[in-house]
């Protein structure tokens, strides 16, 4: 049953107990989409400050993982101390290299933290432009190292030592391809060559020590391996809400007892009598061993992931060497879903190689499964990006390893999605005035689709794909909205805090994409609102509100009226219209650079808000105002006694007293900044939109147009993925418009 970890990668951490990777499979770091803090390099307070709080973060970010994943995921038992801090994930002990028939020659990344995470949003990752067949795997951000401590003895004389070479950056790794300088492949055709490892399989379980007992109407109870591995996934829940959900514990029970024995089935009947709290209490003991880890340790588990970074990590695509963005398969574990899903609690099988198809070059080797297996399938497909792929136990959805953001398949296709919304823009005059036209429509079925375009135009809504209740949440878009999740006010206030009521005003209260609750008060034209008004006579509220339209005869009227145009696209648009048009409304060419990130960051705001990007508010928010409150305090105590000192200052003192208090006074503006930054986003996931709708170029050239250094507003990761962007933005003497 247990996998050779593709390629013999056995797992130094005690236990192989599964689902220690990310619940989508991916590799080791998620992509990072914080927001960077907003200072002046020799700002040493307020960079102190910022390093702080993000800290604090980070080790939110961790202690919070569990609840905002899509999946349960365990934590690794180890008795050997030798798992990765915090993350847990598996590392093999020793990299048989020899065996591998293909090395891409790779100087090792440097590496980023691998704890680091920001989660704007359950989107952040599910919203991304993936794949040939609308795949949404999640996004890795590669790994980047610090300098390593030398082992070596010092050096007695270090004038005579030959200079040290600089560490490789992570451009090194691989190749910056400059795709966009090329001519473009004929249509359909991704790729001529391609050449990759295959995947990384999850390790084996390692069963639990003697010491540690599962009990049963509090008799102990010793159960074989694949009972005991699913009673570890259900240990890692207790704390959770979900161990007290009946849909949750019913469909755990029903998955686990297909894996008992005979025996075990006939003992094991009543879930309330399982007492797992012993695994429970292992599995936490092996969470402070792996804090506690020494830095060598530490050390040792970081080089031996770069090593199969260096292996599985890398694809060769028409000679080009580009990273791939989940080499790891993920490992067994409790799918949770999100918003009551009507499958959560059952078992994610373990995925074997029998399971894996491989996508790879006909003329380049096929990658060798591990040891006494093969793979499912074994294709040479090159109009798809994806290089391995199998179906998911509980949903039945194909999985699918990919290439990172950065790469120039996923570039050209970003790049693709922006040009056809530029497209759109040439477009929307005429489309608007036809869909205005259409409100009044003899047919019924022209009316409806002309009113959920004008609520997918001016609202940006998704579209809303048909869905069965039973297999997934329920969850909705504009076409599939119900007579329930829309109320009519001939007039209204649109917020509560306005003076005067509108006319014609359509409530929407409903949850969209991964059950984020959408709510929204908003004032119609008289013709949209007579519209709905007859399209839901006579319906009851569980009726559809558009019955006589779904996505697809949208999508095809959409492509009627433009080549490759989508209900996606208006989103798109919207997005990058509305980020483009509040630049530059907000922005003071002479204000710091402090208060312009804060104009983007509120024209970014305006976008996140069109498109429904929430974030719940962070359990420490209030404790990082406070603090940050008193920092303030603090610095206003400054400056008051640097004024005052200035005051008395004579001579050659004055000049440097003034300088003094000059900095205090931009450090004091900058904490305010901060605050109302913080305040002001606390709510709304700001990097969703700027990952996946908002064309990056206008970034690049509002940067460029107003000397706001990139990197304040795009991190590492923004860049990399953006690079096309940069690259097409800076080289053009001409200002970009969208």
């Amino acid at each position: 049953m247990d996998v050779d970890h593709h390629h013999h990668h056995h797992n130094g951490n005690g236990n192989g107990s599964a689902a220690v990777y990310d619940s989508n499979g991916n590799d080791e770091i998620k992509q990072e989409v914080k927001e960077e803090p907003m200072m002046s390099d020799d700002d040493m307070t307020f960079s102190e400050m910022m390093k702080k709080d993000k800290k604090k973060k980070k080790r939110k970010a961790e202690s919070d993982e569990d609840d905002s994943g899509d999946e349960y995921k365990p934590e690794t038992k180890n008795h050997r101390k030798s798992a990765s801090k915090k993350n847990g994930k598996k590392h093999s002990e020793d990299e048989e290299e020899s065996e591998v028939e293909y090395k891409p020659e790779v100087k090792k990344p440097k590496k980023k933290d691998s704890k680091k995470r920001n989660r704007e949003s359950s989107e952040e990752e599910s919203d991304a432009d993936y794949s040939d067949e609308d795949v949404k795997p999640k996004k890795k951000k590669a790994s980047k190292d610090k300098n390593k401590p030398s082992t070596s003895t010092p050096k007695k004389d270090v004038k005579k030592e030959p200079p040290k070479k600089k560490p490789k950056k992570e451009e090194d790794v691989v190749d910056v391809w400059e795709w966009w300088k090329e001519e473009k492949k004929p249509d359909g055709v991704k790729w001529n060559s391609l050449q990759h490892m295959g995947p990384l399989f999850a390790p084996a379980y390692v069963p639990l020590p003697d010491s540690v007992h599962f009990k049963y109407a509090g008799e102990r109870m010793k159960l074989s391996l694949e009972a005991e591995e699913c009673a570890t996934f259900y240990a890692g829940v207790l704390d959770h809400e979900y161990s007290t959900m009946k849909a949750f514990n019913e469909n755990f029970m029903k998955d686990w007892r297909k894996v008992m024995t005979s025996k075990e089935r006939e003992k094991i009947t009543d879930l309330k009598k399982c007492d797992f709290r012993a695994i429970d209490l292992y599995q936490k003991e092996q969470r402070e061993i792996r804090k506690a880890m020494t830095k060598e340790e530490k050390l040792k588990i970081k080089e031996e992931k770069e090593a199969e970074m260096k292996i599985y990590g890398i694809a060769v695509i028409d000679g080009h060497r580009q990273k791939i963005a989940n080499f790891r398969i993920e490992p067994p574990g409790v799918f949770r879903g999100r918003g009551g899903h009507p499958k959560m609690g059952f078992i994610k099988k373990r995925i074997m190689p029998e399971d894996v198809i491989i996508n790879c070059g006909k003329d380049t080797p096929i990658p060798k499964p591990p040891a006494g297996h093969k793979w499912k399938e074994v294709r040479h497909d090159n109009t798809v990006t994806w290089l391995c792929s199998w179906t998911e136990s509980v949903l039945g959805q194909n999985k699918y390893i990919m290439l990172n953001p950065s790469s120039k398949i996923k570039g050209e296709k970003d790049y693709e999605k922006y040009e056809t919304a530029r497209r759109l823009k040439k477009k929307i005059a005429a489309i608007r005035a036809k869909y205005t036209e259409d409100f009044k429509d003899r047919e019924m079925r022209v009316r409806q689709r002309a009113t959920a375009l004008y609520f997918i135009d001016k609202l940006a809504l998704r579209a809303g794909n048909e869905k069965d209740v039973d297999e997934a949440a329920d969850t909705v878009g504009c076409c599939s909205l119900r007579v329930e999740h829309i109320k009519l006010y001939d007039s209204a206030k649109i917020e509560e805090t306005d003076k005067k009521e509108k006319e014609y005003v359509v409530e929407f209260d409903f949850l969209g994409k991964d059950s984020i609750r959408y709510f929204n008060r908003v004032a119609v034209e008289k013709r949209v609102y007579k519209n709905l008004g007859k399209f839901i006579e006579n319906k009851n509220p569980g009726d559809d509100l558009f019955d006589r339209l779904d996505t697809s005869t949208l999508n095809e009227h959409l492509r009627s009226l433009m080549d490759g145009l989508t209900v996606k696209v208006f989103r798109t648009y919207n997005a990058s219209i509305t980020l483009q048009e509040q630049l530059q409304k907000l922005t003071n060419p002479k204000d710091s650079v402090a208060a312009k990130i804060l104009s983007y960051n509120r024209a970014n705001r305006q976008v996140a808000i069109l498109c429904n990007h929430q974030r719940s508010v962070s359990k420490t928010h209030d404790q990082a105002m406070e603090k940050l409150e008193q920092k303030i305090k603090d610095k206003k105590k400054e400056v008051k006694e640097a004024e005052e000192a200035l005051k008395h200052a004579r001579g050659a003192e004055k000049e440097k007293a003034q300088k003094k208090y000059d900095r205090l006074k931009e450090q004091l503006k900058k904490l305010k900044i901060a605050r109302t930054d913080k305040d002001e986003n606390k709510q709304i996931a700001l990097g969703t939109s700027k990952l996946n709708y908002l064309d990056p170029r206008i970034t690049v050239a509002w940067c460029k147009e107003h000397d706001v250094p990139l990197e304040k507003v795009f991190t590492k990761t923004h860049r990399e993925k953006f690079r096309w962007a940069i690259d097409m933005t800076n080289s053009s003497d001409e200002k970009f418009v969208f």
